[in-house]
């Protein structure tokens, strides 16, 4: 009889141990499933809290707080359909253009001396590679398979024009019920503690604002001062170059770092000496953006470490795409301020 109940308790605790690993499979595939609707309501959620700060200015003037969004929302809007009207046509045709003569700027890259004389080195490695993607470049064939993979880059940073919408409506609502959600959130806490959990929420929001607005606005300049740069110096698609970097500028360090790479490489084509001037000039741009603009933009955010950027940006990426990478600097500064808030006085305490 004793033998039939650990029998008997073992399987009860065999089937509750596979009953809990498929629950857990369940929801993790559910998670994986919904991971882009995530995505949208973290980065709403974040831009909300980005132009925060903008509404509380406009508040400050006696503007009510719906008002005060309301002129947010539409500055916002009216900027980006000025935008994209006078971009966007010039745009699509450097895009048209860049993969028209993508073969060609290979080609002309293999030619160049220097070039020459590392592929001899390297025994053809190099050209080989060159003409390799020229010829698939040129092959038309391959196209429908290049466009597809195009349009899996664009669904990966936006999900296609719906999931813009949706970030843009989330964030409108966001933003008009702010105080009423976070009134929910401070009451779900005890009384005892609420007062310390309402200072630390507010830090974080505010903090988190102001590094998204900065970080936009530091994206925005390094788009703006790259295009004029091309311009200048004759590298070819520099509005299609800029807006690159601009997206690339919302990532730091690593966006920045990317951007200068495409640019100089893409410089490469014209001469070796414009991609030199280009390489100069990214590295001094960099030192400006370092210890000038960023420390000057970004003085009342939160501040979080280089290799911290690094690793967010590389584990967001991996977890749900470039919009995952960018989402996930906020919230490594967002984890900064808890530990430096919350963790290290409770050490320092002990």
């Amino acid at each position: 009889m004793q033998q039939h109940i650990k029998i008997s308790n073992a399987f009860q605790i065999g089937l509750l141990g596979g009953l809990g690993v498929l629950t857990a499979l369940i929801i993790g595939g559910a998670i994986t499933t919904i991971a882009n609707i995530i995505a949208y309501v973290a980065a709403a959620i974040f831009i909300a809290l980005g132009f925060e700060p903008l509404v509380n200015k406009l508040m400050t003037w006696g503007l009510k707080r719906r008002y005060a969004i309301l002129a947010v929302a539409l500055t916002i809007l009216a900027l980006l359909a000025a935008l994209f009207s006078l971009v966007l046509p010039t745009l699509a045709t450097e895009t048209a253009h860049f993969i028209e003569t993508a073969p060609g700027v290979l080609a002309s890259v293999s030619d160049l001396p220097f070039i020459t004389a590392i592929d001899e080195r390297l025994g053809g490695a190099i050209s080989d590679a060159l003409n390799s993607t020229g010829a698939y470049l040129g092959d038309s064939a391959n196209w429908p398979t290049m466009l597809g993979g195009v349009v899996q880059v664009g669904i990966s940073i936006f999900n296609g024009a719906f999931g813009a919408i949706i970030i843009i409506i989330l964030s409108l609502y966001f933003m008009a019920s702010m105080n009423t959600f976070k009134r929910w959130v401070y009451s779900l806490v005890a009384a005892s503690k609420r007062e310390r959990f309402v200072d630390l929420s507010e830090q974080i929001s505010t903090s988190v604002g102001r590094y998204v607005m900065g970080q936009a606005s530091i994206a925005a300049i390094a788009g703006v001062t790259s295009f004029i740069f091309m311009s200048i110096a004759g590298v070819p698609f520099a509005l299609v170059l800029a807006m690159i970097a601009f997206l690339l500028g919302l990532v730091p360090l690593v966006g920045t770092i990317s951007a200068a790479v495409l640019v100089t490489l893409v410089a490469l084509s014209v001469s070796p000496t414009v991609a030199l001037i280009s390489g100069i000039y990214y590295i001094i741009y960099m030192q400006v953006e370092a210890y000038i603009i960023s420390p000057k933009i970004m003085s009342r955010a939160v501040s979080v470490p280089g290799a911290v950027v690094v690793v967010a940006a590389l584990a967001g990426g991996a977890l749900m795409g470039v919009l995952g990478a960018l989402v996930s600097i906020p919230v490594a500064a967002s984890i900064m301020l808890i530990l430096r808030q919350v963790y290290t006085p409770y050490q320092e305490a002990r």
